[in-house]
């Protein structure tokens, strides 16, 4: 994942990298009751990505939404590995495919080195998905998961 490698991974990104990528979150949340989260971390203890991911995705509650439509955006950067995880009601719906192609899409930003560029892409089809099959229902839909993105060691 490119060549740079930071001591601490919230360095991974500029400021303003990180506030498009939240921003991203945000706009999608706009349109669904679903929930995202990006979690970067500098390596993948291990060797499964996606099980590190549905790690992750439990540490830090996201099963705990309502409608169960949370997906975690998982990124380990010196491991150059990635996964997204989403809870068995968005996944019900979507199917493996889905995540597959979102995943392959990111490597493809990945590879030239447009990560935070890749990260939003993901994220905007991301809420287009969650948004068909659980669309924003207004006053009802609340914020459930923090939008900020998660940096581990």
């Amino acid at each position: 994942m490119g060549i740079f490698s930071p001591k601490k991974t919230k360095d991974f990104f500029s400021e303003q990298e990180k506030k498009l990528i939240v921003l991203a979150i945000q706009k999608a949340e706009k349109i669904t009751s679903g929930e995202i989260r990006v979690y970067v971390e500098n390596t993948c203890n291990n060797q499964n990505p996606v099980e590190r991911a549905a790690q992750i995705f439990a540490e830090l509650n996201m099963q705990l939404t309502q409608q169960r439509n949370g997906v975690l955006v998982y990124i380990a950067i010196q491991s150059r590995k990635l996964a997204i995880y989403g809870d068995v009601g968005i996944h019900e719906k979507v199917g493996q495919e889905f995540w597959e192609k979102a995943v392959q899409e990111m490597l493809q930003h990945f590879n030239a080195s447009h990560f935070a560029e890749g990260i939003t892409i993901i994220i905007n089809k991301i809420g287009m998905a969650l948004a068909t099959h659980f669309p924003n229902q207004a006053a009802a839909d609340g914020n459930e998961l923090p939008d900020d993105i998660v940096f581990g060691d």
